[in-house]
């Protein structure tokens, strides 16, 4: 069985063998940068933080037979501050045309520009690669329960939540936007200056071109890259578009990587969120089963959530939900409990 937890001080390690199992900039492989993220992500589920923008929540995904974590997802509760802006690349089109020549063109183009108070955003999505595939869709379980502790804080984010897609890279993990741009004006190699990006972001104001580029002037590769997402983004991709996310016409200013965006109140599983009751008494019908990703109030102050096969059932104002027998038994529910749901 499988649980979707915040993250506790005890998975410091497993967090950290999972860093060092692919490349990953959200969760490097360095066991200070992990402590600094789990200690901030404590601090916020217990609502201490004082402003929006210090909100990092970390979910880890925890295979109970084996207790151990073997993936992890987050929410930055405001990408981009006075102190961090959101740096982007607007895309656009220039239109160009000349009477004499009786000739026009339609010029893609892309502008640097930054915001200060900026959306929510979703990332940091990382699964162990011997996990991926499985028959529990375990990968769809760590985005969506972002969606599921948005729902219910809506007070702790903003109107807006945004995620960042991963462009193709090469087979040395470089992308070709950054070496027909990045590298001319920064003179760094990518990832370093990714990683420094997370820190400290005044280089690119200060080096970064800062008047329209046009991509006629850019390598074919880089062309193709803006926008685009790699073969393993794909179902990130395609997930997003079906609860309401859509291209904001932006790009990562390093890599080229799509940027998505949604109205909070406009997300689908938020949206079609339900509240009701677990229900131990009626019988659970297989036919009219429903997949849910569920928190049940147990009276603990962990965030906790489970995936469950339930009937749902209108009875006057109150909402039962009647869970699979198998569920009942690994929790040992005996009682009627409160309970939160989004639909997967």
């Amino acid at each position: 069985m499988f649980l979707i937890r915040a993250v506790e001080e005890k998975d410091l390690e497993d967090l950290y063998d999972l860093s060092c199992s692919v490349t990953f900039i959200n969760l490097p492989p360095n066991r200070e940068i992990i402590q600094h993220k789990i200690s901030k992500s404590i601090k916020s589920f217990k609502g201490l933080n004082k402003n929006i923008f210090d909100g990092l929540y970390l979910f880890v995904l925890e295979d109970r037979e084996l207790d151990k974590v073997i993936g992890a997802s987050m929410i930055h509760a405001q990408h981009g501050t006075e102190v961090e802006p959101h740096f982007y690349l607007s895309v656009g089109r220039e239109h160009k045309y000349s009477k004499t020549l009786n000739t026009g063109f339609i010029h893609g183009t892309l502008k640097l520009d930054y915001e200060t108070d900026g959306p929510t955003e979703i990332g940091g999505l990382i699964l162990r690669e011997d996990y991926r595939s499985h028959k529990e869709k375990l990968g769809k379980l760590l985005s969506f329960v972002r969606f599921l502790y948005i729902g219910l804080h809506l007070d702790y984010f903003k109107e807006v939540v945004h995620s960042e897609l991963m462009p193709p890279l090469d087979q040395k993990g470089n992308s070709p936007l950054w070496e027909a741009i990045g590298r001319r004006f920064l003179n760094m190699d990518y990832q370093d200056a990714d990683i420094l990006s997370r820190t400290n972001k005044e280089f690119i104001l200060s080096l970064y071109p800062s008047e329209t580029i046009y991509e006629t002037l850019l390598p074919i590769e880089a062309r193709n890259s803006i926008g685009e997402v790699g073969k393993d983004t794909l179902p990130v991709k395609k997930m997003l578009e079906s609860i309401g996310f859509k291209y904001a016409e932006e790009v990562d200013p390093f890599d080229g990587g799509p940027h998505y965006r949604c109205l909070t109140k406009d997300i689908l599983p938020i949206k079609n969120m339900i509240h009701g009751i677990i229900d131990t008494k009626s019988n659970f019908d297989p036919e009219q089963s429903r997949t849910i990703l569920a928190k049940i109030d147990n009276g603990q102050n962990l965030f906790q959530a489970y995936k469950m096969n339930v009937n749902i059932v209108n009875d006057r104002d109150l909402l039962k939900i009647v869970p699979e027998q198998k569920f009942l038994v690994d929790l040992d529910i005996n009682d009627t409990i409160k309970i939160s749901a989004i639909y997967l």
